[in-house]
C-alpha cells in the first residue's frame, strides 16, 4: 500500500524509492535514497524538484519494493562470466562483464522476459568482444512494488536459460595461417593478407605459430593445413583461392584434406566467399581476398567466436545475414556499429 504525503507533513518518515534529480547539461543522478528520512532542511530542495508530496511504502505479503526485485532480476539473468554491478540505483541493477570475452546473449530468453510487461532488461549487441567491468545491460521492475509471483516468473525465464548474459572468454589460440597463390609464393606480389590479419590476431591474444604459402595446388594446401595441425595449431586461417574462379583452390584444398562441416559461403558483406570448416576438432577459417583491402570482413564477425570456442555451422552462418552488411564507412568504427550484430 502506498501514501501519498503532503510535503508539509513529510518530516520525520522514509522516502518509499529514490528521488532523481536532473539539472540538464550538468548532473542526473539521486538526489534522495530510499529509506532516506526527511529532514526539515530538505523541504526546499524537494521543492525545488518538484515535489508538492511523497510517498510511504507499506508492502503487502505479495510484494516486492522495486529495488528488492532489480536485485534478484539482475542476478538470476547473470549467466557465466556477467555479474551484477552492485547494488540498485533509482531502482535499476547494471550488468556488467566479470571477465574480458566475447559477449554472448540468449535473445529467446531475453524476449520472453520482456514479454511479461512489468519487468523489462535491455543490453547492448551482443557477439562483441568486451572488457571486464563493462556494462553488458540493466534491469529493473516497472512497478514501485511488483508481484512477487511476476518476480519469480522473470527469474524462472532467466534460471531456464542458464542466465541470459555470459562472457565467454578468448583462449590463447595457437593459430596456424595458409597463404595461397600462385604470384603470392612465387614472389610476384607482396603478400597482404599476414599483416592485414596479425593484428586483429594479437588483440584477441591468439598467437601464430606458422605461416605457411602454397601455390594454388589442392593437394599443396591439404598437406600445409595436415603440418600446422600436427605442429599444435588450434585453429587454421587459410587465405586466397576462395572464389569461383577455376585457379581459386583453396576450398578443394580444404577438402582434401578431410575436412569435414565445411560451410561454404556466408550471410556477410564483405565476405560472402568465406568458408568455416573443422580437420578432425581444429577449425579452419577460410578467409576470402577482401580481408586484404577491407576493414572489417566476415574475420572480424568469425574469429572471436572460434576463438572463444563457439562451433559455427550453417545455420550460424545463415544468422549473420541480419546485421551482416558492412557499410564502409569511411571513418570505420568497429566494432563499435551495427555490424555483425544481428
Amino acid at each position: 500500500m502506498i501514501k501519498k504525503i503532503p510535503l508539509e507533513e513529510a518530516v520525520g518518515l522514509p522516502l518509499a524509492h529514490d528521488i532523481t534529480e536532473i539539472r540538464p547539461g550538468q548532473f542526473k543522478g539521486v538526489a534522495f535514497s530510499r529509506g532516506h528520512i526527511v529532514q526539515e532542511e530538505d523541504l526546499e530542495h524537494l521543492r525545488r524538484l518538484g515535489k508538492t508530496h511523497i510517498f510511504v511504502l507499506q508492502l503487502e505479503a505479495n510484494q516486492l519494493h522495486e529495488d528488492d526485485a532489480a536485485r534478484l532480476l539482475a542476478e538470476a539473468l547473470c549467466g557465466p562470466g556477467a555479474r551484477p554491478a552492485g547494488l540498485p540505483r533509482e531502482g535499476r541493477v547494471n550488468i556488467v562483464a566479470a571477465i574480458d570475452g566475447l559477449f554472448r546473449v540468449n535473445t529467446t530468453a531475453l524476449f520472453e522476459f520482456n514479454l511479461l510487461g512489468e519487468v523489462m532488461c535491455s543490453c547492448r549487441h551482443g557477439d562483441i568482444v568486451v572488457r571486464r567491468g563493462q556494462v553488458l545491460a540493466g534491469t529493473r521492475a516497472i512497478p514501485l512494488a511488483p508481484s512477487k509471483e511476476l518476480v519469480d516468473q522473470a527469474i524462472a525465464i532467466a534460471q531456464r536459460a542458464g542466465g541470459v548474459f555470459s562472457v565467454l572468454e578468448l583462449f590463447r589460440r595457437k593459430i596456424g595461417l595458409v597463404v595461397t597463390g600462385n604470384e603470392v609464393f612465387s614472389g610476384l606480389i607482396q603478400d597482404g593478407f599476414v599483416p592485414a590479419v596479425k593484428p586483429k590476431i594479437a588483440r584477441l591474444g591468439g598467437e601464430i605459430i606458422e605461416v605457411s604459402f602454397c601455390p594454388d595446388d589442392a593437394e599443396r594446401i591439404a598437406s600445409a593445413l595436415w603440418a600446422l595441425k600436427e605442429k599444435g595449431a588450434e585453429l587454421i586461417i587459410a587465405a586466397g583461392g576462395m572464389s569461383v574462379d577455376p585457379d581459386d583452390v583453396t576450398r578443394m584444398g580444404i577438402e582434401k584434406a578431410g575436412a569435414h562441416d565445411i560451410a561454404y559461403g556466408t550471410a556477410v558483406l564483405p565476405g560472402a566467399m568465406g568458408l568455416v570448416a573443422y580437420l578432425d576438432d581444429v577449425p579452419v577459417l577460410g578467409a576470402p581476398g577482401c580481408v586484404i583491402y577491407a576493414p572489417s570482413t566476415v574475420l572480424d564477425i568469425l574469429l572471436p567466436r572460434l576463438m572463444a570456442g563457439l562451433k559455427i555451422d550453417r545455420k550460424e552462418i545463415a544468422r549473420l545475414g541480419h546485421g551482416g552488411m558492412c557499410l564502409g564507412c569511411s571513418d570505420c568504427r568497429f566494432p563499435d556499429c551495427a555490424f555483425g550484430k544481428g
